[in-house]
């Protein structure tokens, strides 16, 4: 599991939430620098996850839906990211072709799961206003 550019730009906007005010993802996209039609992409996708309330009409814009120190930089990477493995092996349901065929467990996916679940407890123990305000 990666900081991905789209984590790192929905960090920054989350920050910009943070103090209350309602901003429109143009705003966002030009406070943050970032560009306009990835902000709202990531806006929808906060939004999906409860964490962002989009308001549309002319009063409209963003607006922070719950307390960041209540989600985790777990959830937020989780929110955005298909795939939050560090292996394509990592993920549920998947088939290990060599697995398979050598008849045999492998111990690269034992390891590389012992490595996600510490990758994953960090990220679960750090909450979103920790991380961006300290």
């Amino acid at each position: 599991m990666l900081i991905t550019r789209e984590s790192d730009y929905a960090l920054r906007m989350l920050r910009a939430l943070a103090d209350g005010r309602i901003l429109t993802a143009g705003e966002l996209a030009e406070q943050e620098e970032l560009p306009q039609k990835f902000a709202y992409k990531i806006l929808k996708k906060l939004q999906k996850a409860g964490f962002v309330q989009i308001l549309r009409g002319v009063n409209g814009g963003c607006s922070l839906s719950c307390q960041l120190s209540e989600i985790s930089l777990y959830d937020l990477l989780n929110a955005l990211e298909a795939n939050s493995y560090i292996s394509s092996c990592m993920t549920p349901g998947y088939t290990c072709e060599w697995c398979v065929r050598k008849g045999t467990g492998c111990i690269a996916h034992g390891k590389l799961g012992e490595i996600q679940r510490v990758i994953d407890e960090e990220l679960r123990s750090r909450d979103l206003q920790t991380v961006l305000f300290g």
